[in-house]
């Protein structure tokens, strides 16, 4: 069981609840996207227990841009298809990738990932990027936290 950093949190689903309540209170009221995105990869990659990356790929002509995130600088441009993210772009689905050394076309960004779960950002059907989370931990990320990692996207999409 993962645990919030520095807390007595014990299920997953107290841990998601707990996490999309401190991202209502720090962007409820605020629209602006980037500044959304920034407190929420620093939210997600302080609060996170083993994770070496948390952050945004927008959409942008035709290919994903580096966004806001936390972590070791990152790859900038990733093409549909490419990749977990551009897997994500191209399926319109979360990926969930319990060793990214066994997914194709996996981009290599930091040799420490393991793991890795991304999110489409999807609104009114427009795809306005991906969330995208790292870990040195094979099998790090599971259902659990797909669905609670949808919530907080849609806490996001709802500050748009």
């Amino acid at each position: 069981m993962h645990k919030l950093k520095n807390s007595n949190i014990s299920s997953k689903d107290e841990l998601y609840n707990e996490l999309c309540f401190n991202l209502k209170s720090i962007i409820d009221g605020e629209s602006d996207l980037i500044a959304n995105l920034s407190n929420a990869s620093a939210l997600l990659f302080n609060t996170l227990s083993d994770i070496n990356w948390s952050g945004f790929y927008l959409w942008k002509e035709n290919e994903l841009v580096l966004g806001p995130f936390q972590g070791k600088p990152a790859c900038i441009r990733i093409k549909k298809g490419q990749g977990v993210c551009g897997a994500s772009v191209l399926e319109k689905k979360i990926i969930l990738v319990s060793d990214v050394n066994k997914f194709p076309n996996h981009i290599p960004c930091d040799s420490d990932s393991k793991s890795e779960i991304v999110l489409p950002i999807i609104k009114n059907n427009i795809l306005i990027g991906v969330l995208d989370i790292d870990s040195p931990i094979i099998d790090r990320f599971d259902f659990e936290d797909s669905k609670g990692l949808s919530t907080f996207v849609k806490i996001i999409l709802e500050n748009m």
